[in-house]
């Protein structure tokens, strides 16, 4: 007697597994990470290596035996300097027993989004965004909502809060915010983020804010965080990581800061996730936090740097569109007549030897456009306008 041969292992999947989109960022890098040739702009790391303080507290604490299970949350002593370094930066006083260090930024959001989202619940983004948000919000079976950044007449982009409100239905559970912005630069200005903050009071929403780029912003300040406007009974979730100030992308480092009263939720989210990240590392982490500040000024300035040097030689190509970013290290480029983003970026690698990311990473937006990551050497940044310009003036 036959019998039915049972489905393929992939077709056995859940659809949200089956279904999810290959990060197309990874595509085009895995073309060429590893050719040499390659200027590589493509993902969100500078081209500095991890400052030989960080590396070296990772060493001295591997050799005196810190290498063995800890805190879930973290060390104690990491806390301590996750508090301090906000109390520094932004004058906010975030109690230690708030904080929960976790496997990188994106871990950082997988566990906010974790703890307060359940199957079928909403979660309201400005859109274009970094596509591992999405991701997070559909691998646990949530429904992204993307709200669309406007261009104004000068370029600059800006938010609609009357359409954020307008999105709200009663499946919503968060507003989720990146501000500065990948992949766009933007910057949430202080007064917008007070009155979305009153917005998800009024509604009972969660706020989720990725701050990641908080020093990368070119006016005379970095950018405000919702620590500073918010209380610590708010329905707010923080996320960061160490890659990008101390260029420790590698190391896989972050950490979440959540409302009063929730430590037990997070340690428990951190056991089931990970059960911490190493215990060397967060030694050097607490290095990072408090001998760094030097260390993110001179990363700040060798980006101002070479976003001066993107804007003006990309300004100057015709068909290229492109405004100045407020914050974060990335520009975000419109081509003109284009229809596939992944196409060009693949065409760029090969003919040019410029590693870019392509626009639709970021969702439908994002067609006709390109991403540029512009954490690298001024020198490193002219070759890489020199080979843009031969490619697009052909």
């Amino acid at each position: 007697m036959s019998q039915t041969p049972p489905p393929a292992p992939r077709d056995s999947l859940p659809d949200r597994i089956r279904d999810l989109a290959p990060n197309e960022i990874a595509e085009v890098a895995y073309l060429g990470f590893e050719d040499p040739e390659v200027i590589k702009l493509w993902v969100g790391e500078g081209d500095l290596p991890t400052p030989a303080f960080i590396t070296e507290a990772a060493h001295q604490a591997m050799l005196a035996g810190h290498t063995r299970y800890t805190w879930s949350t973290g060390l104690p002593r990491l806390r301590q300097a996750l508090s301090d370094y906000h109390r520094r930066h932004w004058g906010a006083e975030v109690s230690p027993d708030r904080f929960t260090v976790t496997s990188g930024g994106i871990n950082a959001l997988m566990q906010a989004m974790q703890a307060i989202l359940s199957p079928g619940e909403e979660v309201i983004y400005p859109a274009p965004h970094w596509p591992n948000l999405d991701a997070i919000i559909r691998l646990l079976g949530g429904v992204p909502v993307p709200v669309p950044l406007h261009a104004r007449p000068d370029g600059r982009l800006e938010l609609d809060l009357d359409e954020v409100a307008a999105a709200i239905t009663p499946r919503t559970r968060a507003i989720a915010i990146n501000s500065p912005s990948n992949p766009t630069g933007w910057v949430m200005p202080r007064a917008q983020m007070t009155a979305l903050r009153d917005l998800v009071r009024e509604r009972g929403l969660w706020l989720v804010s990725d701050e990641v780029y908080n020093h990368f912003t070119y006016g005379n300040a970095i950018a405000p965080s919702f620590l500073e406007i918010c209380e610590p009974s708010d329905r707010l979730l923080v996320a960061n990581t160490f890659s990008k100030n101390w260029a420790m992308t590698g190391w896989r480092a972050g950490w979440l800061i959540f409302p009063e009263g929730l430590a037990q939720v997070f340690d428990n989210l951190g056991q089931y996730n990970t059960t911490s990240i190493p215990t060397f590392l967060q030694h050097a982490c607490i290095a990072a936090l408090d001998q760094g500040d030097d260390f993110i000024r001179t990363m700040v300035a060798r980006c101002r740097a070479a976003r001066d040097v993107f804007v003006e030689g990309l300004s100057a190509i015709p068909g290229i569109t492109i405004a100045a970013p407020e914050g974060s290290f990335y520009l975000f480029l419109s081509v003109a007549g284009e229809t596939d983003a992944k196409a060009l970026a693949i065409r760029i690698l090969r003919e040019a030897k410029v590693g870019l990311a392509p626009g639709t990473a970021f969702g439908p937006a994002g067609q006709g456009h390109l991403r540029l990551c512009f954490a690298v050497d001024t020198a490193l940044a002219q070759e890489a306008m020199r080979r843009l310009e031969a490619f697009f003036r052909r």
